[in-house]
């Protein structure tokens, strides 16, 4: 019953999302914003971000609130593009009220294709970025020569276990 009801709930939710095109478009748009504030190294890019924000990085090491995220990035942000991400696609999808909105996304990046999802809110006209997590579009055929060079990785002395 709970699975009936956990399905139900998401397949209205994806209703809500595509019944307000003009929502989705905005959220399209922030988030793209966001995108291309960091190919060009612009601090707006944590304006986006939710003072209580996380950042999910790919590195498992990689868990920060917003201003600890800003802090390790700026010397990436000292240059003229920190990162690329170009949204390949996007799925977006908000409450019934619309005052929470998520994502997931393919995007196309340095490290080559990626996913993500984010959690948004509404502030005031705008949005703000709640949590976003990134990961490494691993493919299947790959994922054992993948996960032996991680654990050949971690088995190195001294590892901590990335930035942070």
């Amino acid at each position: 019953m709970k699975r009936l009801l956990l399905a139900c709930s998401l397949f209205l939710c994806a209703l809500v999302a595509q019944a307000d095109p003009v929502l989705k478009k905005q959220v399209n748009a922030f988030v793209d914003r966001w995108h291309s504030d960091a190919a060009h190294a612009r601090p707006a890019y944590f304006d986006k971000i939710a003072k209580d924000g996380i950042y999910i990085g790919t590195d498992k090491g990689e868990h920060w609130r917003r201003d600890e995220f800003k802090t390790w990035a700026k010397p990436y942000f000292q240059r003229k593009s920190a990162w690329a991400f170009k949204a390949l696609r996007r799925n977006v999808y908000f409450s019934e009220d619309k005052s929470m909105i998520w994502f997931d996304e393919l995007l196309d990046t340095q490290m080559g294709t990626c996913q993500a999802s984010g959690v948004m809110r509404r502030k005031g006209d705008s949005f703000e970025i709640v949590h976003y997590q990134l990961s490494m579009a691993v493919p299947n055929e790959v994922g054992d020569q993948v996960t032996r060079l991680i654990r050949d990785f971690e088995a190195k002395e001294g590892w901590k276990g990335g930035p942070k």
